[in-house]
């Protein structure tokens, strides 16, 4: 059932620094309003994939379903940008429900660190030596060595972005699935990537971590020199993101896989 309007009656946005979001930003705010996040049934976001990823993990405690308006260079996650009608819009959209991967590192001192991220997290080799990687799946050793660029863990949101550039498959958004995929792997040469339940953990541990240090990145937050990384997803997170009828992220993503 759609929601009525009145489900969204305040809305809040935000915008990416850009002059064409930012002049987006006063447009609307003049038409409807723009209220603190906190008092918000709704936050649009203006701008690209980018402020995207940012305002999902910013209000990701929150609750609050996420709208986004495309005014930046990537909009894959985005709806089409028009001032008029915006709360009709809101009313008639289409929900995605989506997960959060947390990555817990811990680095050369043995500092533990949390991050969360929406498309990947990503290890990778941070001198002109190749990474050796030893890879677990819920504590069990499933690939001994991999000497690569890196490895990367992406959700079914992320399997279009840097997951799919790397050769990575591309995963529909309600797929039970993580892909774990390579980057520039020179051993073992065949193998190409994993499909996971969705419901475990990943372990990469970094093998000769002082002679071959790694690097791993939370969509974009990094920590340097790790030795141990755990990857999973949080399911007692939901974030909320609304899509126009007929461009919902589950048909995006399956006219990615026919090249549209």
């Amino acid at each position: 059932m759609s929601p009525s309007p009145s489900r969204y009656e305040h809305l809040a946005f935000v915008a990416s620094p850009t002059p064409e979001a930012q002049d987006a930003l006063a447009q609307l705010s003049r038409r409807y309003g723009n209220v603190a996040p906190d008092d918000a049934d709704i936050i649009v976001a203006l701008g690209g994939d980018g402020l995207m990823l940012q305002t999902l993990r910013r209000y990701m405690p929150s609750g609050k379903p996420i709208y986004g308006m495309h005014r930046g260079t990537v909009g894959f996650l985005m709806n089409d940008f028009s001032e008029v009608d915006l709360k009709e819009r809101l009313a008639l959209s289409e929900v995605t429900v989506i997960h959060p991967l947390r990555m817990r590192a811990r680095d050369a001192d043995g500092r533990p660190f949390e991050h969360y991220a929406i498309n990947e997290v990503s290890l990778f080799r941070q001198t002109y030596q190749a990474a050796r990687l030893r890879i677990l799946i819920d504590g069990k050793e499933r690939l001994a060595e991999l000497v690569a660029d890196g490895v990367l863990i992406a959700t079914p949101a992320g399997s279009t972005a840097y997951n799919f550039s790397v050769q990575g498959p591309i995963i529909p958004i309600n797929a039970p699935l993580l892909a774990l995929t390579p980057i520039s792997p020179f051993r073992p040469r065949r193998w190409r990537g994993a499909l996971l339940p969705n419901t475990g953990t990943v372990t990469v541990d970094v093998l000769e971590a002082a002679k071959r240090p790694a690097a791993a990145v939370a969509d974009h937050d990094e920590v340097r020199s790790v030795r141990s990384v755990d990857i999973s997803m949080d399911q007692s997170i939901a974030m909320h993101m609304l899509f126009d009828p007929g461009h919902s992220l589950d048909e995006r993503i399956l006219r990615e896989q026919f090249g549209h």
